[in-house]
């Protein structure tokens, strides 16, 4: 299998529980050789506990970042938390009340598409699961359906670490039939036993059914930026089709965003 030159998922200091800055994983995707980095940092209740658009300022602001840095293009985006078995996103409901420099905005905006209206793309994951608890297969499934059709979201983020059931079939098809890509997520192997037997059942399905993939190391330290060993150790025991991984290259990636209708550099 031929390198993968992107690394579509990959976070910052900015996310509390990683250790680098975004010019550190540049440099190191630079020295990986990789084409294309996304920054994603989480955007979910991991962060902040309250709703004052100041704690998101570092999200708010990424049009400060060139596009091309060190020799990579650079994408903004976040991974954003599923809250709901309707497939909101984190921030839904939420009403900002004042602006960055404090002023009470004259019409109350919601956190969520402050934010997510702002990125490149989301990535749409569950880290918190307590809300399925009891939820019906139906429920879960159509959860992550309406989750991709939320705007900006591309990637639906390590569903196999996830452990929550649902149908495959149906979300991989409804993925393919929008153009949104399924993750397979570097960091999941760091896990043991159903988490990794998962992720390898879906990539499996995925190849069965013509899904498109993206990975992404969901790397939380620089070192660990562009470098897909266990992924492409899977994927190749698998015989997954090349084609189908849509990170495969920056020109095949940027493609499927601007086919998805989610970003185009034009």
């Amino acid at each position: 299998m031929k390198k993968i030159t992107c690394d579509t998922h990959t976070h910052t200091l900015y996310s509390r529980h990683a250790y680098s800055t975004i010019e550190e994983n540049v440099r190191a995707a630079a020295e990986q050789g990789l084409e294309l980095l996304a920054s994603t940092d989480h955007f979910g209740c991991m962060l902040y506990p309250g709703n004052d658009i100041r704690d998101f300022q570092y999200l708010y602001n990424q049009d400060m970042w060139p596009r091309q840095w060190h020799g990579v293009k650079l994408l903004r985006g976040v991974e954003a938390d599923i809250v709901d078995l309707e497939g909101h996103l984190y921030g839904h409901g939420v009403s900002l009340l004042y602006s960055m420099l404090g002023e009470k905005f004259e019409q109350p905006e919601e956190l969520s598409q402050r934010i997510i209206n702002r990125q490149d793309y989301v990535i749409a994951s569950i880290h918190k699961r307590s809300f399925t608890e009891g939820a019906t297969i139906g429920q879960t499934t159509d959860m992550y359906c309406r989750a991709m059709e939320q705007p900006k979201v591309f990637i639906l983020g390590h569903v196999g670490r996830a452990c929550v059931p649902f149908d495959l079939d149906t979300v991989l098809l409804h993925a393919k039939q929008t153009g949104r890509l399924i993750e397979i997520n570097e960091h999941s192997f760091d896990k043991t036993g159903k988490a990794i037997d998962n992720c390898r059942n879906i990539a499996v399905r995925c190849a069965e059914l013509g899904v498109s993939v993206s990975l992404g190391t969901d790397a939380h330290v620089s070192c660990f930026i562009g470098k897909f060993d266990h992924c492409l150790e899977m994927l190749e025991e698998i015989h997954f089709p090349e084609e189908l991984i849509a990170s495969r290259d920056a020109k095949t990636y940027l493609k499927a965003l601007d086919k998805a209708g989610i970003y185009s550099e034009a």
